[in-house]
């Protein structure tokens, strides 16, 4: 199986006890960057600003090498931290469908998820779904995230283009209850 290349940028602004992108560095399944200009210069980047879905459309620039890089900050500093990313970068800026966060910060909220939950729904719905299960195992709540998204990633990962993939979402998530 090839392996998709998982990177982070991290801003050094979470609980370390809770950072999941330092786990994740730790059992080798993904780069840890402190600088943006060491990070990829060829992928996307996981932006919940962003109105374009990572989907099966960038199938074809994974499995040519792009990288996935996720920036590792705290919630209540996303956008001046994208901000300062987005400038000094030439990754393409991609968001995710919606799935519930199972983490112990934001249990059960709808895409307000930890570093290591963003890569594993990217990788499912890249059918990378083998990658995506050992990214996960090293987390107590790994088994709980893909229990409590089974339906939703299932059906994502029938999706044949992005924009079936943004309609099969609001087939689980009611768009007009959704809030920051």
């Amino acid at each position: 199986m090839e392996l998709v290349p998982l990177h982070i940028i991290h801003l050094d602004q979470d609980d370390p006890k809770k950072c999941t992108a330092r786990k994740m560095e730790k059992y080798g399944d993904a780069s840890v960057h402190n600088n943006v200009s060491k990070s990829p210069k060829r992928g996307f980047l996981l932006n919940p600003r962003s109105i374009d879905l990572l989907g099966p459309d960038d199938k074809r620039m994974i499995n040519l090498g792009a990288s996935i890089v996720a920036l590792d900050c705290s919630w209540k500093q996303i956008d001046d931290s994208l901000d300062s990313i987005e400038k000094k970068t030439k990754l393409v800026s991609k968001t995710l469908p919606l799935v519930l966060a199972a983490n112990e910060v934001s249990w059960g909220k709808p895409g307000r998820l930890s570093t290591v939950e963003a890569f594993a729904i990217s990788l499912w719905i890249l059918g990378k779904e083998e990658q995506a299960k050992r990214i996960l195992k090293p987390f107590r709540f790994g088994d709980q995230f893909l229990e409590l998204n089974k339906e939703p990633l299932n059906a994502y990962s029938t999706a044949k283009s992005n924009n079936e993939l943004r309609d099969i979402q609001w087939e689980y998530f009611d768009r007009t209850k959704l809030s920051d």
